[in-house]
């Protein structure tokens, strides 16, 4: 793929596709080409797509790709997307947190990410405590039993991402996030960019002899049961942060006893059939939780390389200040009673 941008205008002057793709006839070609020339250098993918489809005829076969894949060619072209390999990544392995600070922590990287003082980071999390995680925009008592909560010890938080609550034990979950700049999913949809950036933790499932794959819109399954759960938030800023959870082991009744939606969705199953509908990583695996967890790092590491870091005293002085500020405000906390 190749571009030319006028000098005075600021739009495409001349597109040139090439590749290893199938197209026919040979005259679509053209019709792709011509109909992005004057498209405005920031136009977004989809605007770039649109006028790719409104140009091809009804005879016109694009294999295995593609109006918005020619789209986000063009902005690689232009510089406004990126792959994996255009960027270093980071590895941070934190020590035990508490649930506000985890919370916290995913701000605080994306703002870092976002001013230039962090590249692309995947970090794994350590629970210190028990916590349900509520999403941005779930009701607080809705979802959780404040009675089962109290009894087992739970500390119940807010994240800024969207989806469905996530129950924690230490040592029975594995968590990480991975905090990219948004060029990384450049004219991907939502549920596109789930796929994109979980496909590095279904291949490393896989080397382990687990038959895992993508389950639209956000979770990682295998024929035995759900797996993990993740959940997205893109920032103004350019920032996008992916979280995952992934459940090594769970205590099924316990859970129950603290989210009232799990409740509601399996009171004609039971207990029993919850602990199968989320089947652990130790019962598919038979492996120590932290054998996975060198697996999923040294898969990712293979895919993309990575570089060891750690939270600097600036970042964990700025999360301290979002916990008083935010994430352990009421405001937050019961912003949907």
């Amino acid at each position: 793929m190749s571009v030319d941008v006028g000098p005075s205008d600021g739009r495409l002057r001349t597109v040139r596709l090439s590749g290893d793709f199938f197209l026919e006839p040979d005259e679509a070609l053209a019709r792709i080409e011509t109909a992005l020339v004057g498209a405005p250098v920031d136009e977004p993918a989809e605007g770039l797509a649109k006028r790719i489809n409104l140009a091809l005829e009804p005879a016109d076969r694009l294999i295995g790709f593609d109006a918005t894949a020619v789209a986000i060619a063009v902005r690689r072209a232009l510089g406004k997307s990126s792959t994996w390999a255009d960027h270093r990544f980071t590895l941070v392995q934190d020590q035990p947190r508490d649930a506000y600070t985890q919370m916290a922590l995913d701000q605080v990287f994306a703002e870092e990410l976002a001013a230039g003082r962090r590249g692309p980071t995947l970090r794994l999390w350590q629970w210190a405590s028990n916590a349900v995680v509520i999403g941005s925009y779930q009701s607080w008592s809705n979802e959780v039993d404040q009675a089962g909560a109290a009894r087992h010890n739970v500390t119940v938080v807010r994240r800024v991402s969207g989806g469905g609550a996530m129950f924690i034990e230490p040592g029975n979950t594995i968590t990480y996030s991975l905090v990219v700049p948004e060029s990384l999913v450049d004219g991907m949809s939502f549920i596109d960019s789930y796929a994109f950036l979980d496909a590095w933790c279904v291949g490393a499932l896989r080397t382990l002899g687990i038959d895992a794959s993508y389950q639209p819109i956000n979770d990682i399954a295998s024929p035995a049961g759900k797996i993990a759960g993740a959940a997205q938030k893109r920032f103004a800023d350019g920032s996008v942060l992916h979280h995952v959870t992934m459940a090594y082991d769970i205590d099924a009744a316990k859970m129950l006893e603290v989210l009232r939606i799990g409740r509601e969705k399996l009171s004609d199953k039971g207990t029993s059939s919850d602990a199968k509908r989320v089947d652990p990583l130790r019962s598919q695996t038979g492996m120590p939780r932290q054998a996975i967890i060198e697996a999923l790092i040294n898969h990712f590491a293979s895919l993309y390389g990575l570089n060891q870091s750690e939270p600097t005293r600036a970042e964990l002085s700025r999360a301290a200040e979002l916990v008083e500020l935010k994430f352990a405000s009421r405001q937050w906390l019961q912003r949907v009673p």
